[in-house]
């Protein structure tokens, strides 16, 4: 009798380590989902329409599908978009690629490289990223308050196009006196830095072009 009742404690036991194993395999797997839906662009920002597809496309023309290229405006991901019939984005224009219904595009075919975007495209990117750059000033006015050393001899600040070490050190030092409140107080502040958001906006041109650069600063 003994035995039995310890053996169905034993079962027990076992049948409860078991439900609280499944439970944290089904909390971690809704955890990555939900990082994972958290990664996906949402909006993206129009580079090229092309109305006939893309020019490589050996196809005859009437066969071919419009296309869109465009840059996604939070990780910044180049991808490729085919709209809704009829629809024809202008470059820089805003579009819903997210989930549920979406009024402009159609579907998200692919990511691309920067080597794939057409002229136009790449001509554009500039333009919009700086843009984007504007839009979330209150965000990206952070690098320059909150930039730390990457090593004894590389400042984060470094990795920024055009910011040598004479404005390094003038960011440094004014940062000091309290944080920067916006672009426009940053420029007034440090003298001989001009347009920020065209910096920054460099800084990430140049990470979307390097597959694998060896900092990453707005990508990840």
């Amino acid at each position: 009798m003994q035995e039995e009742r310890e053996w169905g404690r034993e079962r027990e036991r076992e049948r409860g380590r078991r439900e609280r194993e499944k439970l944290e395999r089904l909390l971690k797997e809704v955890s990555r989902r939900r990082e994972e839906k958290e990664r996906k662009e949402k909006y993206a920002r129009v580079l090229d329409f092309l109305p006939y597809g893309h020019p490589d496309d050996p196809r005859p023309v009437f066969q071919r599908k419009p296309l869109v290229q465009a840059v996604g405006e939070t990780k910044f991901v180049l991808m490729e978009l085919t709209p809704k019939k009829g629809k024809m984005p202008a470059v820089g224009e805003r579009v819903y690629i997210g989930e549920g219904y979406r009024d402009v595009i159609d579907h998200v075919n692919k990511r691309l490289k920067y080597e794939e975007l057409t002229p136009t495209a790449k001509i554009s990117l500039p333009q919009v990223l700086e843009e984007i750059v504007k839009e979330r000033e209150s965000e990206f006015i952070r690098i320059f308050n909150e930039s730390e050393p990457i090593t004894p001899r590389l400042h984060t600040l470094d990795l920024l196009p055009g910011i040598g070490k004479k404005l390094m050190w003038a960011i440094l030092e004014e940062r000091k006196k309290g944080e920067f409140k916006s672009f426009e107080d940053l420029t007034r502040r440090v003298k001989g830095l001009h347009h920020p958001e065209k910096i920054i906006a460099r800084r990430i041109e140049e990470e979307i072009k390097e597959e694998q650069p060896k900092y990453r600063l707005f990508l990840r």
